[in-house]
């Protein structure tokens, strides 16, 4: 039960400075969509010069350690990733 706890207050720490969930956040226009947190993270990693006006979102502090989750989270967002790039309409609403 601990363990457990522990992992998922460790995985929403990591969500608060993950790549993925900042780039789809930023919502800039001409910005990468697919694998746009795997790509920040990446391009930070090489010395990128200027993240945020690339991707619109600022690299986390540990992009080596974050590129492995953000993998993961854009590789289970691809099919939306792959619509929005391609001007598909899921006709997907939240709030209120």
């Amino acid at each position: 039960m601990i363990k457990a706890v522990a992992t998922t207050l460790l995985a929403l720490a990591m969500l608060q400075g993950c790549a993925s969930v900042g780039t789809l956040d930023a919502a800039k226009p001409g910005a990468p969509l697919i694998y746009s947190g795997t790509r920040l993270d990446w391009y930070s990693l090489n010395g990128g010069c200027c993240p945020v006006d690339k991707f619109g979102a600022e690299p986390p502090r540990y992009p080596a350690i974050d590129l492995p989750a953000s993998a993961l989270l854009d590789t289970l967002l691809l099919p939306f990733a792959v619509a929005a790039e391609l001007g598909v309409g899921l006709g997907v609403t939240g709030g209120y």
